[in-house]
């Protein structure tokens, strides 16, 4: 069935400075100009709405806030800096091979599937780091704010078109400029608003550590597998997915997901923990370096 396709909506760069030319050292640097871009900003709205949510969270249940500010530093930093490093080493290993340094540009391209790999090192690193008992009580409190970032993050896919997929003319495909495509980007933002907005009921009532974990991932992994084969083959567009075995990279995480999230919800179920009594013993006996505070008073990293 054919119809009307979704317009290709797209937002303007809101323009800050000029360009401006420094002499340095012998040498003239051009720098600028500088703007607001869409999709930069949609995620750094989606990374504080997460935050904030998070920190709301931890006080609903009883955890101590300076620890988890620095839990939430360390899951951030590294979820990056693996989102980007393992976005070019598996979407563009061509690229690495010729400019090694791209492996360090962090805000040139990010992956999901990477950066969910680099917050679970972030965890592990925090736990052993720290030598905290009950990690996953840290992790899931953030869990259950990571929806709502998560919707922000894919707005941001959305209003930049930068995940295409096949050509098509169903009234759900988005009227690219040389044609309609299915648009990933626009329907996982639809679908994480659907999560997001579970998340938020059942949140109202404390569940057990891993519940939210293992719900997002459980949900999260049969999507975006399904997604990945309306993707636009990579010899059609500049950019598109590689395949490996006729699976995408995200499509063979799906498997590893979805087998680490029925792990931690079947671990939450079958729990015998009520209330906040997990969250607040997760926060005993804590290293002091979680709990102090820095000399302005609020949590130092």
């Amino acid at each position: 069935m054919s119809g009307p396709l979704i317009p290709y909506i797209t937002l303007p760069e809101l323009p800050l400075l000029g360009e401006h030319t420094v002499h340095l050292l012998g040498r003239t640097l051009v720098l600028g100009p500088w703007s607001i871009k869409p999709f930069g900003a949609l995620v750094a709205t989606g990374v504080y709405l997460g935050i904030m949510l998070t920190s709301y969270y931890a006080r609903k249940r009883e955890m101590h806030p300076e620890a988890m500010s620095r839990f939430m530093f360390w899951v951030l930093v590294t979820a990056f800096i693996s989102g980007h490093v393992l976005d070019t080493i598996f979407y563009h290993p061509q690229q690495v091979l010729e400019d090694p340094a791209s492996l360090l540009r962090i805000w040139d391209g990010l992956s999901s599937f990477g950066g969910f790999t680099g917050a679970v090192l972030g965890v592990f690193i925090f736990k052993y780091h720290f030598k905290i008992k009950n990690v996953m009580a840290f992790a899931d409190t953030m869990g259950a704010a990571f929806p709502v970032g998560w919707v922000f993050g894919r707005s941001g896919c959305s209003v930049v078109h930068d995940h295409p997929g096949m050509r098509s003319d169903l009234w759900f495909a988005v009227q690219y400029p040389h044609g309609g495509r299915f648009d990933l980007g626009l329907y996982e933002m639809l679908f994480a608003v659907i999560v997001a907005s579970a998340t938020l009921y059942l949140a109202r009532r404390t569940r057990p550590p891993g519940f939210f974990l293992g719900l997002t991932m459980m949900v999260y992994a049969p999507v975006r597998f399904a997604l990945d084969f309306l993707r636009v083959q990579p010899t059609e567009l500049a950019g598109g997915d590689p395949r490996y075995d006729m699976l995408t990279p995200a499509q063979w995480g799906s498997f590893i997901m979805a087998g680490f999230g029925f792990y931690l919800l079947y671990r939450a179920a079958a729990s015998n923990e009520v209330g906040n009594e997990p969250y607040i013993a997760a926060c005993a006996d804590l290293d002091p370096r979680l709990t102090a505070r820095s000399p302005t008073g609020s949590a130092a990293s």
